[in-house]
Parts: C-alpha cells; sequence; structure tokens
C-alpha cells in the first residue's frame, strides 16, 4: 500500500513539473509590440493628380484607350492627394532606374524609420536587438539589406538575421511569424521587423492593362517594429500576438498566377493582375477564417451560428444573399485592419464580414493618404486606429492581407494599453475623414471622354508640359 501511495504520489508530482514546464515554455513565447514607426516621406516625394498625368502621359506607347483606362482606374482607386512615390520617378527617369537609386530609397525608408524609433523606445539600443527580419520582395541586393542594417547600427556578431523577398504586401506578417517561432526558442530577446517595398526601379512603361494597375495603386511607404518576448517588458508593450494563421494556396495553378511579375510582349517588366485574384483572395480568405474563428470567437456565438444556420435550412435549402446567416466576428474582435491595397480589397472584405463604414475606415483612410505600400500598409491603418484614440486596454484587432503565390495572413492583436500615438498621423489626422474621398482626376480630366477624340490624333506630350 505504501510502495502504491508513494508512486502515485511521485506520478503526481512529474504531471505537476510536466505541467509546470508547459505553462513557464508558453509564458517566454509570448509576442510583444513595444514600438512601431511608419515612414513619412518629403514633400519633394508628394504627387498630386497633375503630377501623376505628367508622369502617365510621359509613356509614349500609351494611347487613347490606355489613357481612359488609367483615368477610370485613378478615378475609382480611393487614392488621395498627397501621396509619395520615388524621386527617380518625379525627376522623369521611371524607365532608367539605377542601383543607386534603389538603395537611396531604402536607406530613406529603412534607416528614417529605424532611427525614429530606437529614438522613441530608448530602453532598447541596437546592440541589444537579438533578431532582424527585413521584408522587401522586389529588391535584394548583396551584401543584404539586414546586412546594411548591421553595419550602420553596429550591432552584435550574434544577431540572427533575415530577409524575405517575393512575399506581396502581407510580407509583414510573415516576417512576424518568422520571429514569433524565433521566441519560441530564445528566451528574453528583442527583435525588429522592417517592412517596405523596392518602387523606384518597378515602374511599368508598356501598355498592357492588367500591368498598368500596379503604377496607379503602389505609393512609397514603410514601416519598422520592435518586438520582444521580455515579460519584464510587458508593461511597457502597446500590443501583445495572440493568434497567427497562414494560408497559401500556391498549388493551384490560377491562384499562383493571378498575381505575377512577367515581361508584357514588347519585353516591358511588370506585375500581372488577373480576373482570378478576387477569386483567390476570396477562397485563401475563407480557409483563413475557418481555422482562426473557432479561437477568437466566444463560445455562444459560434452554437448561436450552428443553431440559426441549422434552423434556416430545414427551412429552405436555397437562401438568399441577405438571408444567408454569418458568424458576428465583433463579438471577439473590436477593430479591423484590412490591407489598404485597394478600394475593391477593402470594400469586398468589408462586404464578406458585415463590417460598417466606421469598421474600415482606417484603412480606406491610409489607402487615400498614403496610398498601396505594400506590406507597410497595415502599420498606417493601425496608426490611424491610434491617433484617432479608438484603441482601448483589452481589445482585439484582426490585421488582414493577401499576398502573391498566393498567401492570405491573419494576425489577431490585444491592446495592452490605451493608445493615443498620433504618429505618422499627427499633422493630418484631424482633417481625417474628408468630407469627399472624390479623386478630382476626373474633374480636371473628364474630357477624355468625348467621344470625338475617338476620330482625331491627340498628342499627350501636350498635358506633360
Amino acid at each position: 500500500m505504501e510502495l502504491l501511495m508513494v508512486t502515485c504520489l511521485l506520478a503526481l508530482f512529474y504531471g505537476l513539473s510536466c505541467l509546470h514546464k508547459i505553462i513557464l515554455r508558453m509564458r517566454d513565447q509570448a509576442c510583444y509590440l513595444l514600438a512601431y514607426e511608419c515612414y513619412m516621406p518629403t514633400d519633394d516625394m508628394m504627387i498630386s493628380t497633375d503630377s501623376c498625368v505628367k508622369i502617365v502621359t510621359r509613356n509614349k506607347n500609351l494611347g487613347l484607350e490606355e489613357f481612359r483606362f488609367l483615368l477610370k482606374t485613378i478615378v475609382n482607386s480611393g487614392i488621395g492627394e498627397e501621396t509619395y512615390c520615388p524621386k527617380n520617378i518625379i525627376e522623369g527617369r521611371e524607365d532608367d532606374a539605377t542601383l543607386v537609386d534603389e538603395l537611396l530609397e531604402m536607406e530613406e525608408v529603412i534607416f528614417d524609420t529605424l532611427d525614429k524609433l530606437f529614438a522613441k523606445f530608448s530602453a532598447i539600443s541596437p546592440s541589444q536587438i537579438d533578431i532582424l527580419v527585413v521584408n522587401v520582395s522586389m529588391f535584394s541586393p548583396a551584401p543584404s539589406l539586414t546586412s546594411r542594417i548591421v553595419n550602420r547600427y553596429k550591432m552584435r556578431e550574434d544577431i540572427k538575421t533575415f530577409n524575405l523577398s517575393g512575399m506581396g504586401c502581407s510580407a509583414s506578417l510573415i516576417a512576424i511569424d518568422v520571429v514569433k517561432n524565433l521566441f519560441k526558442s530564445y528566451k528574453n530577446v528583442n527583435a525588429i521587423v522592417v517592412s517596405t517595398e523596392s518602387i523606384s526601379p518597378h515602374w511599368y512603361c508598356g501598355k498592357e492593362k492588367s500591368m498598368m494597375l500596379t503604377n496607379c495603386l503602389f505609393r512609397s511607404g514603410g514601416c519598422s517594429m520592435l518586438f520582444t518576448n521580455n515579460r519584464d517588458l510587458k508593461h511597457q508593450a502597446k500590443l501583445k500576438l495572440n493568434h497567427l494563421v497562414r494560408i497559401h494556396t500556391g498549388s493551384s495553378d490560377e491562384a499562383y498566377n493571378c498575381c505575377i511579375q512577367v515581361e508584357d510582349e514588347s519585353g516591358y517588366k511588370g506585375f500581372r493582375l488577373t480576373k482570378y485574384l478576387v477569386k483567390a483572395a476570396s477562397q485563401g480568405f475563407t480557409m483563413n477564417l475557418q481555422v482562426l474563428l473557432p479561437k477568437v470567437l466566444p463560445l455562444r456565438e459560434i452554437l448561436r451560428y450552428l443553431v440559426v444556420s441549422k434552423l434556416k435550412s430545414a427551412k429552405s435549402q436555397k437562401l438568399k444573399a441577405d438571408e444567408r446567416v454569418g458568424l458576428n466576428l465583433k463579438t471577439g474582435i473590436e477593430h479591423f485592419c484590412i490591407h489598404p491595397g485597394g478600394r475593391a480589397v477593402i470594400d469586398g472584405i468589408g462586404k464578406s464580414l458585415g463590417l460598417s463604414d466606421y469598421d474600415v475606415e482606417p484603412s480606406r483612410m491610409a489607402l487615400h493618404r498614403f496610398g498601396n505600400t505594400s506590406a507597410a500598409g497595415f502599420w498606417y491603418a493601425l496608426g490611424y486606429m491610434e491617433a484617432k484614440k479608438r484603441l482601448k486596454k483589452g481589445n482585439k484587432i484582426l490585421m488582414s492581407g493577401f499576398g502573391a503565390g498566393f498567401k492570405c495572413n491573419n494576425i489577431v492583436w490585444e491592446v495592452l494599453k490605451d493608445l493615443d500615438d498620433a504618429n505618422v498621423w499627427k499633422d493630418c489626422i484631424d482633417s481625417y475623414p474628408p468630407n469627399t474621398l472624390v479623386n478630382p482626376f476626373m474633374e480636371k480630366y473628364s474630357w477624355i471622354d468625348d467621344e470625338i477624340l475617338n476620330f482625331v490624333r491627340f498628342d499627350f506630350s501636350l498635358l506633360a508640359t
């Protein structure tokens, strides 16, 4: 009997010991966002409607039909009058960018945001960074961009560095996943993630419509983020990463080819966006939510959905679109940070999730003010929420984005304290949202749609003067 009791006590002690180790391991695997800094370009990089017209009309390959297409795209893009593009494009060298242009573009974004990030969170110096992840999809020089950062800030020899390329607009979420997984192996470490995109050498100079869209949408931007798994710094953190789900549908040929870098028939390099992009995004998003939502929504909402769906399906095999039963995401998530890739993407996701104009406002305003800044776009939208003082302690934020390949990535953050930093929005937040998001391009250049121009030869170079 005594032997049995001793055996049971030992087994109990062993079980409690294992449980204790698991709990400690989970505590060490936490991922906290301490600070982030978005890039604010200088005024000499700003492009308005008029300057955009001058850039477009420099392309001698465009005819009346292509110009009309660009007019319609720009008007419906949701982009405003104060976005930014690289200096070589403004200077008229979009078809002749040099390596120096590319490096200067990257260094301006990366070093500016990192300088401000270290100044903002001075408790951690560059020598205290253990992990560095940089994601730039379209540019991968040697030495790498991470090496340039290590050299500039004289970081330690044992720092773990990673360069991510070709990951598309959701690359910053992938970079955070890299950090999250490294945090499982290293205790009390700090990590930097830098997200930006190379625009200067990738302006499309051809006339294929499916490849002209990127010129209308993509703009200069970037963001640097500071993370830690040190629980002693939790009280200084802004956000805690609760869930991260990644979906990759690249095994489908249609999904793989719907967003791809190619050369057109004339040899001009650019990004082709096909009509299948919408379907690929919808499929990837649905698959992702099927994994994510059971983790973030309360049990009562899931049970309600199952019961109501069962009752309605019993009454009718076919339900109208407005009668279909959907999950109420707002029972588990307060804020929605949709990647500001374009108005159609924001409106489409907003409609599918049953979101209000208030919910999608941060993404719409980020697109309007800064354009599609690729992987950095999430952080301009998050900055808008913070500048508007929307983020309160305990709130949950859903970040949703897509990337070439085709990828769909979602992150759920928990707000750890009330946030009110105006950040990159400090000079304009009081003017947002504006009374209208209508682009003045149509008002100034609507004459391009006049049918009489179909019968005359028009010299577009006159617009560029």
